[in-house]
């Protein structure tokens, strides 16, 4: 503050005096509040700038996966792109473990400078109802949605030997043979999982659920007819059905597959099914909105590139440009929808 500056608010306060509703308290804080003030406005300035110059350094995006698979892929080709728009590099670190509660925990206890971001999945909307005690326990409120990646759907495919050649016809067949259709997933809470429970619910049928570790083991046993059918991604679910090991009915989305267009949604027959694995970029929570602006439009910019979008289009995978309230919506939406299903079927975790 000016010296000049200061005697006008010294001489403005002089004037003040305390009636019966002010306090000599709340006059003194006015007068502390007027001169400490101007002293602010360089940190403000300083923050103001540092948020509008980020990225000045590396900036790491956690996932909850291990290296390989389709979650992976993506995530690391995003980040690439997102690195070249940004002008510093996006580093992916795979923090795998705990239903994805590792990396999801570690990006909402960051500090929310923008360094430290999280690569989250449709475990954000299951967790809360599944496994209550893990962290974040709202990821709403703990998290900053940033911009959607991908969604993908899976295919729903049957053992050749099923006598079943659409969805209709295995569920007359479940209905037919109660209790002895078989069905696998990659893990109790896994979204296959919860979209085989949806299935099972919506239809009115009574199968069995058989979980595995991991989606490799359970395709081993669809093959081999130990278990009949199964909802795979769709990357799983091609090789078999390639080979005539597997008969592929439907798909889990709402909407065609481009690498299967052929296979009708389960929705067809079952009105309003809808059942996808996803992927979103988020921060901390209170993430700078300048800050939340620039990596969504580096993350736009990513997944519209058209050489990803067509690559990852052949692995089943749609990528979905989208801002910060499209991944909001979405998350809030499946929080309610699988959080409602999971309490239902009262499925709880292995």
């Amino acid at each position: 503050m000016t010296d000049a500056l200061r005697r006008r608010v010294e001489a403005w306060l002089a004037t003040r005096h305390c009636d019966g509703n002010e306090s000599e308290d709340i006059a003194m804080t006015t007068r502390r509040a007027l001169l400490a003030a101007p002293l602010a406005l360089p940190a403000l300035a300083r923050g103001a700038a540092a948020q509008g110059s980020w990225p000045e350094r590396s900036v790491s995006v956690l996932l909850g996966y291990p290296p390989g698979g389709v979650t992976d892929f993506a995530a690391r080709a995003v980040s690439e792109r997102m690195g070249r728009a940004l002008g510093q590099s996006v580093v992916l670190e795979n923090r795998p473990g705990a239903a994805t509660a590792v990396a999801n925990t570690a990006a909402a206890q960051a500090r929310p400078d923008g360094y430290t971001l999280l690569m989250g999945t449709s475990t954000l909307a299951i967790n809360p109802a599944l496994q209550p005690s893990l962290t974040p326990r709202d990821p709403q409120t703990e998290l900053t949605p940033i911009g959607t990646v991908f969604r993908t759907a899976f295919v729903l495919h049957v053992h050749a030997s099923l006598p079943v050649r659409s969805t209709a016809e295995l569920i007359a067949y479940a209905k037919a043979n109660p209790g002895k259709l078989n069905f696998g997933s990659s893990g109790t809470g896994a979204v296959n999982h919860l979209c085989l429970e949806l299935f099972r619910a919506r239809a009115g049928i009574d199968v069995v659920h058989v979980p595995y570790r991991g989606g490799a083991p359970a395709l081993i046993d669809l093959r081999t007819n130990r278990i009949q059918a199964m909802f795979s991604a769709a990357q799983e679910a091609l090789p078999p059905m390639r080979d005539g090991a597997t008969r592929g009915l439907a798909v889990s989305s709402k909407e065609r597959m481009q690498v299967l267009p052929d296979l009708p949604p389960v929705a067809d027959t079952l009105p309003g099914f809808d059942g996808v694995f996803w992927q979103g970029l988020f921060g901390p929570a209170s993430l700078p909105a300048p800050i939340v602006a620039r990596a969504g439009a580096a993350l736009r910019e990513a997944t519209t590139d058209a050489t990803l979008v067509a690559r990852m289009a052949e692995q089943g995978v749609a990528l979905t440009p989208g801002d910060a309230d499209a991944l909001r919506r979405t998350l809030a939406e499946e929080t309610v929808m699988w959080g409602q299903l999971i309490r239902e079927q009262n499925i709880r975790p292995e």
